[in-house]
């Protein structure tokens, strides 16, 4: 009986025991921002994401009926879009890929070119929603930007999206120089954009200038701190994701670093500008991926936004326009270091 109840302690999982409690919205952020906090929770405090639970890895009828719902949403959200984006877009397919091509509605360097890669749990956020985000991103650098509607699972698991977005990064390539062109990526997109500099690395390609991550889910094993202290705290991102994970990955590896980046050898990389919040289920993502570049002599630099759930407050928060400014500033940066080294 003694032994047995030894094997039983060891077994059990060492931490903190934490009491059951609310936790208070803070008076440290802006009232836009703690209005979009409170609009996020129900009375009691559970927040109306953690309603909504995803089918398991292998219910494809379940995923194709929670996709067509949450396209539904993304495009109720694209259509109060309309009117304040100014950019022109075209479609083009290469191959199994399609990519929007985003025109700023201004005179602009048709050297330039921003990569941007949606999110949407590598599983959501195409279509309308891509295109929208691609204009989005031609509007704030003013410059072409190409925008990866990649394909996903359950019908195009991995590596699909992956091999889309290589397709992608080469026929930039044919067009502007690699000191021309950055990549980014938000959460899902921040997987994507990471593991497209791995695999275009070891392809032999050239990188970009920069790259920008924003929230990246850079780990699918979900093995970080912040699963576990952020849970329920992120009214975006309630809980784990490891349903779509397993989806995305269909039996690959989840350490393989084309899966989950983090776990990649990352010298080489480009300057990268990362960014999180306090309450973000990706904050430990997020710290450990700045802490592995800093380690593989990656230039990168951290924001980390006070009280900030996983994607930002939804726009139009002072926050939120400090983000967009502080990527903006850094985007131009990598632009600006090409101008120097071109007049030297």
């Amino acid at each position: 009986m003694h032994i047995e109840g030894l094997k039983n302690m060891d077994d059990q999982k060492h931490g903190v025991a934490v009491q059951a409690r609310q936790v208070p919205f803070p008076t440290s952020i802006s009232k836009e921002a703690l209005a979009v906090l409170e609009r996020m929770v129900r009375e009691d405090g559970v927040p109306l994401n953690a309603l909504h639970s995803m089918p398991n890895p292998d219910d494809r009828d379940g995923w194709m009926k929670i996709k067509a719902a949450v396209d539904m949403q993304y495009s109720a959200a694209v259509a109060r879009l309309a009117g304040s984006l100014h950019s022109s877009a075209d479609t083009i397919k290469l191959g199994e890929a399609t990519i929007h091509v985003a025109t700023p509605h201004k005179t602009f360097d048709p050297a330039r070119a921003y990569l941007d890669l949606h999110g949407g749990a590598l599983v959501f956020g195409g279509g309308e929603a891509c295109l929208a985000g691609a204009r989005m991103q031609a509007d704030q650098h003013g410059v072409l930007c190409y925008g990866v509607d990649y394909r996903m699972p359950p019908e195009h698991p991995y590596p699909a999206a992956l091999d889309d977005c290589v397709a992608a990064y080469r026929y930039i390539l044919e067009r502007h120089a690699p000191d021309d062109i950055v990549v980014g990526g938000r959460s899902a997109g921040g997987n994507l954009a990471a593991a497209l500099m791995l695999r275009a690395r070891d392809e032999g390609l050239p990188m970009p200038s920069g790259l920008v991550l924003l929230s990246p889910q850079a780990d699918l094993t979900e093995s970080g701190d912040s699963f576990e202290t952020n849970r329920m705290v992120d009214i975006v991102l309630p809980g784990s994701l490891m349903s779509s994970n397993l989806l995305y990955a269909n039996g690959a590896d989840l350490k393989h670093p084309y899966v989950s980046p983090l776990f990649g050898d990352l010298k080489g990389l480009p300057a990268t500008f990362l960014q999180t919040g306090t309450r973000d289920l990706f904050l430990s993502n997020t710290v450990r991926m700045h802490r592995a570049l800093i380690a593989a002599g990656v230039k990168a630099e951290l924001h980390v936004f006070e009280a900030m759930p996983h994607g930002g407050f939804m726009g139009g928060t002072p926050e939120d326009r400090e983000l967009q400014e502080a990527v903006s500033r850094f985007v131009q940066d990598r632009w600006a270091r090409t101008i120097v080294h071109a007049g030297e």
